[in-house]
């Protein structure tokens, strides 16, 4: 490949487009405009939030003990300090004759039209939008099931908890059979950290104030999964270990246990049994948006996911690279790609940066090599677990307790340096650090 092979035809700068700003796609356009954005590239991220939350923080939300407002990041403000544009729109198509993004109308929460529906050229384009919840065609999820994708979602379970908790103090009638009862639906890492923050926020909620409520007789946390252990995709002891924590806090967990629907009150289970709860939340799979099938004639796989070469380009067209969840990355030595996780995300961002500056000095692009720098799982504030690989120790090491919770939050701040720099992020720790001396512990409203 030549530097004359990716110039405009018309003498312009490079258009690099990045559709998606989760943890890859806002990684990768905030470290691209600061080096290429304000040269010899003209960088571009289509996105249809108005602002970021690091996925992982989502339980924390839902559960009511992080505050969004605090975390949440402005895209326009981002791409003003980054050197990068913003533009709001969902992906609706490819054209790849023409290299363009269509991007579909935007609508305000009052139905009226922000932007039309538009196009966008290309020269590189990177496909980064992430993951949906998928509920396996089961009946009832869509209707009584809270999924957790976006911060909007995890703010309205919050809501209905609080709702929850207020209503059944203020009634008359006792509090029925259900009632408060939380049945979390899948225990990967999202499903089992909620559990067991939901544990302390939910009381908590109760303990300001809403006494006609008894938590050790009203309150029941189920968490539900349909493999023979919880945390099926991580090593088996990290497993264990959770399962054990989570006992002794009281939260009660079924392995095995398939639901067949999801009700109004309750969740119906393969075995013909029935879990009575008015609070249903659905984190038992995820896959790509749909929309991916039908773009540009890219190949997918069964989750919707692009299937991309180990250089994370299309196998259709090395012009379109995917990254993060919607990328189906292959991994030399293993039957499966790439997980979907945190670190694979914040190591696809870095990579494609030094393989888009290695396009625009025409040089070619290298394959992507993922480092498993190991698993964990947080369970608020009673435990962390989980185990750090090898380049650390010369092999995998457990850990538990305070250890393991630093090094949990450390993924968070690798986020908040790739985005905000050291100073910034340095500020924001301490800013967070205060007021929550000042607020409650958990969330109210």
């Amino acid at each position: 490949m030549t530097g004359d092979a990716l110039a405009h035809p018309d003498g312009q700068r490079h258009r690099i487009m990045v559709v998606g700003g989760g943890a890859a796609g806002l990684e990768l356009v905030t470290r691209l405009g600061d080096r290429v954005g304000r040269g010899s590239a003209e960088v571009t991220l289509i996105e249809k939030s108005r602002t970021h939350l690091w996925k992982p923080l989502l339980h924390a939300v839902a559960a009511g003990s992080m505050d969004p407002g605090e975390h949440e990041l402005n895209y326009l403000a981002q791409a003003h300090w980054h050197h990068f544009r913003y533009r709001l729109g969902e992906l609706a198509g490819i054209d790849r004759e023409r290299k363009e993004v269509l991007v579909a109308s935007a609508y305000d929460e009052e139905g009226r039209q922000i932007t039309s529906e538009r196009a966008f050229g290309y020269d590189t384009l990177v496909i980064a939008i992430g993951s949906v919840t998928n509920d396996f065609g089961t009946p009832g999820v869509a209707e009584h099931a809270v999924p957790l994708e976006t911060p909007e979602q995890a703010v309205r379970f919050n809501r209905r908890l609080v709702n929850a908790c207020i209503r059944a103090h203020a009634q008359e009638a006792p509090v029925r059979p259900g009632q408060l009862h939380v049945v979390v639906i899948g225990a990967g890492a999202t499903g089992t950290e909620l559990a067991a923050e939901l544990h302390r926020t939910i009381r908590e909620v109760v303990g300001y104030g809403l006494d006609r409520v008894d938590p050790q007789r009203d309150i029941r946390i189920i968490l539900l999964e349909a493999a023979d252990r919880i945390l099926p995709a991580l090593p088996e002891r990290i497993s264990l270990a959770t399962m054990r924590l989570l006992v002794e806090l009281g939260v009660e967990v079924r392995t095995g246990a398939k639901v067949s629907a999801v009700r109004a009150d309750g969740v119906s289970l393969a075995d013909g049994s029935f879990i009575a709860s008015e609070l249903v939340v659905w984190a038992a799979g995820v896959r790509a948006p749909a929309v991916l099938r039908e773009i540009g004639g890219l190949e997918t796989n069964r989750l919707n996911q692009l299937v991309v070469t180990e250089t994370l380009q299309t196998t259709r067209d090395p012009d379109i690279f995917a990254i993060g969840d919607c990328a189906a990355c292959p991994r030399p030595g293993f039957p499966t790609p790439i997980p979907p996780r945190a670190q694979a995300a914040h190591q696809q961002a870095a990579h494609m940066l030094r393989q888009i500056r290695r396009r625009l000095a025409g040089r070619e692009v290298v394959p992507f090599v993922y480092r498993d720098f190991g698993s964990l799982v947080s369970l608020g504030r009673y435990s962390t677990v989980g185990s750090l690989m090898g380049f650390l120790v010369g092999r995998s090491m457990f850990i538990e307790g305070l250890f393991a919770r630093l090094v949990y939050r450390s993924l968070y701040i690798m986020h908040e340096l790739a985005l905000y720099g050291a100073w910034r992020t340095l500020l924001g720790v301490m800013a967070r650090g205060l007021s929550r001396r000042a607020e409650p512990e958990v969330k109210l409203h």
